[in-house]
């Protein structure tokens, strides 16, 4: 008897594979309709679910369940949602690669990029990325397993607000449709509105995209600047968020809907959002490394600004709001100067891409 079929005659569950503010968060919603098992790396975590109903002080569903075993949750579940950092995202991939078949349906909601280099090498010491190089997480996915149907879920979700119940909606993109009917299936609410994107690619770079302009915002909020300088950002952003993704093989139908200006919109207005946080601390005056040392979780624009000026480096491609950004993140530029910088880039066109 095969492993599909063993799993039909059970009860279907649901994994979550990284219990992250957002991986809860998206348990959570699960769980309403069905059997949700998470899988947390750290066997203290798994005994604080189970025992508890919690994560880290983040409150969980009580039938949720928890365990720290690969093996376990992939035999349990066709249906897994990735809620790993880009950071770890490769390491999990792999470490899950062994239990994974091709009739597991994976989702992922990372808003990241992995790099893929000779073996000894960094970002560090390369500086120069070609997109072979670089990787959104179904690549990664399809890269290190025998995982087919693969999705991305991305949107203005910002973890606190969802957790609250308060109205909002998401994208489903995968090139299969069957992935978008059933992320449709198991999310959506009278509270949550799920829609379909088969530009896989396009939504997953909006999401990772728009982290570098929501940095960018913060410290336009830090620096107490108003409305009026934050339309001018938000809207050159998107233009440089289009450019970006099209050099990088996404659609700017994607960037333009619900996963890109959708996402910036939230992440650019809300003290919720990690990369806004960054923004805003580093204009009050706070150093990179200060602002990391004390964050609960990782803010993905951080790496995304190093990847994609190691990505223009090679792309016949300006992208001034990110040039700068890198320059005030790891050169010492001071976020006024950057600032002054852009006020004066001869942007002659409005909008230059429809």
């Amino acid at each position: 008897m095969d492993m599909a079929s063993k799993n039909s005659s059970k009860i279907k569950q649901i994994g979550v594979v990284g219990i992250g503010s957002f991986g809860a968060t998206i348990a959570n919603m699960l769980a309403e309709k069905n059997q949700v098992i998470v899988y947390a790396r750290k066997s203290e975590v798994v005994d604080e679910i189970n025992s508890q109903h919690q994560a880290q002080g983040r409150t969980l569903n009580p039938l949720i369940k928890a365990t720290d075993d690969p093996e376990e949750i992939c035999e349990a579940c066709e249906v897994l949602f990735f809620m790993v950092p880009s950071s770890g995202f490769q390491e999990v991939a792999r470490k899950f690669a062994p239990f994974l078949h091709p009739y597991h349906l994976i989702i992922h909601g990372t808003k990241g990029l992995c790099i893929n280099l000779p073996f000894g090498q960094t970002l560090d010491t390369m500086k120069r990325l070609r997109r072979g190089q670089l990787l959104t997480m179904s690549e990664v996915i399809q890269q290190e397993t025998v995982a087919v149907r693969v999705g991305c879920l991305a949107g203005p979700n910002l973890s606190l607000e969802l957790s609250q119940g308060q109205p909002a909606a998401t994208v489903i993109a995968s090139k299969f449709n069957e992935v978008i009917l059933e992320g449709q299936r198991l999310l959506r609410s009278d509270r949550f509105q799920v829609y379909g994107n088969s530009d896989i690619i396009g939504v997953e770079l909006s999401g990772v995209l728009k982290n570098i302009i929501a940095i960018a915002a913060g410290a336009l909020a830090g620096l107490g600047l108003g409305e009026n300088a934050k339309g001018l950002l938000i809207s050159r952003g998107m233009v440089e968020m289009v450019h970006l993704s099209n050099a990088l093989g996404g659609s700017v139908k994607s960037v333009i809907g619900l996963a890109g200006i959708g996402d910036l919109v939230a992440t650019c207005n809300s003290e919720n959002s990690r990369n806004f946080t960054v923004g805003y601390r580093l204009a009050k005056g706070e150093t990179l490394e200060q602002i990391q040392a004390d964050m609960e979780e990782v803010a993905e624009g951080i790496n995304t600004v190093k990847i994609i000026k190691a990505f223009l480096e090679t792309a016949d491609l300006r992208a001034p709001i990110t040039e700068n950004l890198y320059r005030v993140l790891f050169e010492d530029l001071e976020i006024e100067e950057a600032l002054q910088f852009l006020m004066k880039y001869p942007f002659n066109v409005d909008v230059n891409f429809v």
